[in-house]
């Protein structure tokens, strides 16, 4: 039998508009699946939200996070209501950090306890985009020559000892911000005996670290500052969601959306800046 000559453009045809057909039908399905307050969760139409226990200031207020006080809690109330759940509809557990980040299945949907996101976590688990990227900070103690620094000049001015861990990012900060000879110290531990006993006047680490030394473990302790964009190498912290979420690429739009209409840095401002005790020296 003869071959149309219409036969081969016809069949090409047919073939981009199957192509057309299955690219529309995916877009469709994956929409679907991110649909307002519809996502394949723990529990059908609740969304359960994990932190740590106790979870601790300035990212949970008095160890309450469904009150929605804190830079955590608040941050997992906005995707929630980014994803369609109301309040009501937001259920809190608690985990230990190392046991959420282990293999295997979850009782939540999502978990915020400051998980850096690392190559070697996701083998395991999944990682939204980033909703925080730690900047480096200086605890100090009231008192001390620089417990009352407004900028970076001021602390340059000051000329104060900094102490800073070898090989972090911290030490470089004191160098390359300051322009200071650190101290330097074989770890964090040493560092802070030397802040408890004033051999140096300022501990140079990364914001998280620096409320937890100044609110439990340096006597009179504070921050006197932090360095906008100082860990920009950082990959930031993500939620973690377990290992081929169906729902990970809905909770990464979620994020993406709270930081593009200024919802984030909102969180950010209110909880971990001026009002946290914990100023931006510029």
């Amino acid at each position: 039998m003869k071959k149309s000559k219409y036969l081969i453009p016809l069949v090409a045809l047919a073939l981009v508009l199957t192509g057309c057909s299955s690219s529309k039908d995916s877009k469709s399905s994956s929409a679907a699946k991110c649909e307002a307050g519809k996502l394949q969760t723990v529990d059908a139409g609740v969304l359960t939200v994990a932190t740590g226990e106790p979870a601790y200031y300035p990212w949970v207020i008095d160890d309450k996070p469904e009150s929605g006080q804190g830079f955590e809690a608040a941050v997992a109330y906005a995707v929630a209501k980014q994803l369609g759940y109301e309040a009501a509809n937001v259920k809190w557990v608690r985990t230990t950090f190392d046991g959420a980040i282990a293999p295997g299945a979850k009782n939540f949907d999502f978990n915020l306890q400051q998980y850096d996101i690392t190559d070697e976590r996701k083998a395991v688990v999944d990682f939204s985009s980033s909703y925080y990227k730690s900047n480096q900070a200086i605890v100090t103690f009231k008192g001390s020559k620089i417990a009352a620094v407004k900028s970076i000049a001021d602390v340059k001015a000051a000329k104060p000892k900094l102490g800073a861990a070898v090989s972090t990012t911290s030490l470089d900060i004191v160098e390359s911000t300051f322009g200071l000879k650190p101290q330097v110290f074989n770890d964090n531990a040493a560092a802070v005996s030397a802040l408890k006993n004033k051999q140096i006047d300022g501990l140079v680490v990364d914001l998280p670290t620096a409320f937890y030394l100044s609110g439990v473990e340096i006597p009179n302790g504070l921050i006197a500052g932090q360095i906008a964009g100082s860990d920009a190498a950082s990959a930031g912290f993500g939620l973690l969601l377990s290992k081929d979420n169906a729902n990970t690429a809905c909770v990464t739009a979620a994020v993406d959306a709270i930081r593009a209409d200024g919802t984030l840095q909102a969180i950010t401002d209110k909880w971990l800046a001026a009002d946290a005790g914990a100023p931006v020296l510029k």
